[in-house]
Formats: structure tokens, sequence, C-alpha cells
């Protein structure tokens, strides 16, 4: 029980760190954050008379290799869009600041980009891979770093592209992480990730039901894989928001919209989520 205390203590006090009134943030509000990417890179266009800023070809960087990640497989198509809204959701409600919420929005398209360097033999294998071919599934948290690690403005998204595979049991990858080792914003995403993997169609198995996703989360959680207290918040949020919006990918252009939609009225949310 003592242990048990203890941890929720440290998460609550990171949670704490990364923890400001997200009304406050001046450079950008929050909300501007869920608009499609391409309606924000022509405001910013826009904005510089059609001469375009470092931020603005980073921008673009981050929608053509997100981009590039899904037009390989078009069973993930929206994938990383959903990812990006779950992610600032969970921030949102959590009481992040406003590098961390860009952080996970970029992270829900950057996450596995490391994939554009994994065989296709490998990636839509719709069998079980050999020891090997895991070693080189695995690399794709490395690549994606390497690949995004000379961008100074991608700089707190690098943890999410490298540990968003990480158990909070220390079974995970690439570093053996456990409990609070593992960054926050990793931990959140991973939950996003998880949870929208299940519900999707892959070349290896079926869409699976909300139902029947959560029930895995919860399993793997008991197992001692993923973070109870992150777990925790996006139930809460699923039950309120993610349940009522996210559709099947036919719909997924309905179902974006009423999740922006959603999202607006999270500032009034309970505050002790995460307490």
């Amino acid at each position: 029980m003592d242990a048990r205390r203890n941890r929720r203590q440290v998460v609550s006090a990171e949670m704490r760190t990364l923890r400001k009134p997200v009304a406050v943030c001046t450079q950008e509000s929050w909300l501007d954050l869920l608009k499609p990417q391409r309606e924000r890179l022509a405001e910013l266009d826009a904005a510089h008379d059609g001469e375009p800023s470092n931020d603005d070809e980073t921008e673009g960087l981050l929608l053509a290799l997100g981009e590039a990640v899904e037009q390989r497989d078009h069973n993930i198509t929206g994938h990383c869009e959903r990812m990006s809204f779950i992610g600032v959701a969970m921030g949102v409600v959590m009481g992040l600041e406003h590098t961390s919420l860009l952080a996970l929005y970029r992270g829900g398209y950057l996450h596995d980009v490391g994939k554009v360097g994994i065989p296709d033999s490998i990636l839509f294998r719709p069998g079980p891979l050999n020891a090997q071919e895991w070693v080189i599934m695995r690399s794709h948290t490395t690549r994606g770093e390497e690949i995004c690690r000379h961008l100074k403005s991608l700089r707190a998204v690098l943890p999410i592209i490298r540990n968003h595979h990480e158990r909070f049991d220390g079974s995970g990858y690439p570093d053996g992480l456990r409990g609070t080792q593992i960054p926050l914003l990793a931990r959140v995403m991973q939950i996003a990730d998880i949870y929208d993997a299940l519900t999707s169609p892959r070349c290896y198995k079926r869409a699976y039901s909300p139902a029947k996703a959560l029930k895995i989360i919860l399993e793997e959680t008991g197992r001692g894989w993923r973070d109870p207290q992150v777990v925790d918040l996006f139930l809460r949020l699923h039950k309120d928001v993610i349940s009522k919006d996210i559709c099947p990918a036919a719909e997924i252009g309905h179902s974006l919209e009423a999740l922006r939609a959603s999202l607006s009225n999270l500032r009034e949310f309970p505050s002790d989520w995460v307490a």
C-alpha cells in the first residue's frame, strides 16, 4: 500500500511539473493545435506573405513524414490524426502546458515515422515475426528518433518517438525503462496508440470493438505493462468524449470534426482527475 501511495505521489508530482493553467499560454491557443495540418500551414503562409519560415518548414516536414507512414498502409488512414487528438485531449485534462500539448500533437504524427525504414515484408506480415524480424521492427523507435533529432523544434517529441513502446514494469523497448523513468508524454501517447491500433484493422487482425480494446488495455495494466493513472485518465476521457466521437474509418471526416467540438469543452472537466 505504501509503495502504491508513493508511486502515485511521484506521478502526480511529475504531472505538476509539466502543468500550467492552459489559459495562460500566449504564443498559440491550444485549440489551434487541433486544426488540420494543411489549414494551419495555409494560415502560417498567409501570415508571412507566402514566405515560409523555419517553423513553416518544420510543420511541412511533420505533415510529409507522418503521411508517408500512413500512405504505406490503407488500414491506418487517419491513425496519426486520431492519436494527435486523443493525446492533446488527455494533455489538456491533465493541465499540461503549451509545449507539452504541441509535443503530443506532433508526436501523434511522428511516433512511428521510423517505420519508413522497415521493409514491407516485415511491416505487412500477416503472420508472426521471427526473432530477427522483431529486432528490425522494434528498431523503428530509434530510427524515428534519429530522423527527427536534428530539428530543434522537435526536441520535446523525441521521447515520445523513442519510448512509446516501453512498459511500466520495464519489459518494453528500446531502453527497458520502468515506471516514471518512462517520459510522461510517451506514457500518454502509448495509450492513445494502443487504443487506436486495437480498434482499427491491421494486416494481422480485424478491428476490435471499443469494449474489447478497453478490456485488453485493462488486462495489460493488470500485468504491469501500462501506467495505471494514465489508463484511468484515458478511461474517463473515453467515457465522456472519445466513445461519442470516434467512428469507423469510413466516417473519419465527421468523427474528427465531432471530436474537435468536444475538445473545446475540456476545460470544464473536473480538475481532480490527476490529483
